[in-house]
């Protein structure tokens, strides 16, 4: 596994720091308005039948609801809870990943992305300050900070996306693009959902991943987890977990 390394510096991040300046509001609080296209990648819930766990889509617990699935869609409008972690019975057993882009996703994702820029060996990767088990080069990488956040800036190619950076723990970087911006990815530590702000033919290929359970969005669309208007908060399914 290709590993990432701290930048010089800080100043990769100035574009980002000049975009974003309001915090968990909106897609653009998370990724840079003025992309083409933007994308909502939706993490996936597992069921454990046994011991191989099976992948459990979106789509098919808002149709276990009696939801509807779309691009804006929260989970707690399917589980009738706002904490992310909580299982729902009968469904699934484990819920989507918060604040890391799961193993199965990055890979995919960094190849497709990888097509869509003319520097993937040049990449650049923020990485929360917060997670509690940064490894000791992390920790030591120029800091830059966002509203809400402080990040510490790393480099290293597009396929280096899946390396961990915490400690014993799966913990992908929680924003990263390339040197031409050509693209801008943003898993935000207390979302199930990562944002990427592209061009349409980006857009298109990462759509076309078998792998991925994606949808196009609106980047004005707001992302807590009270924004679902289309099915709203349900308390009446809210899960026991």
């Amino acid at each position: 596994m290709t590993h990432l390394t701290p930048a010089l510096d800080a100043t990769p991040a100035d574009w980002i720091v000049s975009a974003l300046r309001t915090f968990a509001w909106s897609v653009t609080s998370l990724v840079p308005s003025g992309f083409e296209s933007y994308v909502r990648v939706f993490h996936p819930a597992y069921r454990r039948p046994g011991f191989e766990p099976t992948r459990v889509l979106w789509a098919e617990i808002a149709a276990a609801r009696g939801k509807h699935a779309h691009a804006a869609m929260q989970l707690s409008a399917f589980t009738g809870s706002d904490h992310l972690e909580d299982e729902c019975p009968g469904v699934f057993d484990n819920a989507p990943e918060v604040g890391s882009l799961p193993p199965e996703l990055a890979g995919p994702l960094a190849a497709a992305l990888a097509q869509q820029t003319a520097t993937p060996d040049v990449c650049w990767f923020a990485v929360w300050d917060g997670w509690g088990g940064l490894r000791t080069e992390v920790r030591g990488a120029p800091m830059f900070r966002l509203p809400g956040r402080e990040y510490r800036l790393l480099t290293g190619p597009v396929d280096a996306v899946p390396a961990n950076v915490e400690g014993p723990f799966e913990q992908t970087p929680s924003l990263w693009w390339p040197e031409d911006h050509d693209w801008c990815v943003a898993t935000e530590v207390d979302l199930n959902s990562t944002y990427i702000g592209c061009d349409k033919a980006c857009c298109d290929r990462i759509l076309a991943l078998p792998e991925i359970e994606a949808l196009p969005i609106d980047p004005a669309t707001r992302i807590d987890s009270g924004s679902d208007l289309l099915n709203g908060f349900d308390e009446s399914t809210e899960s026991s977990g």
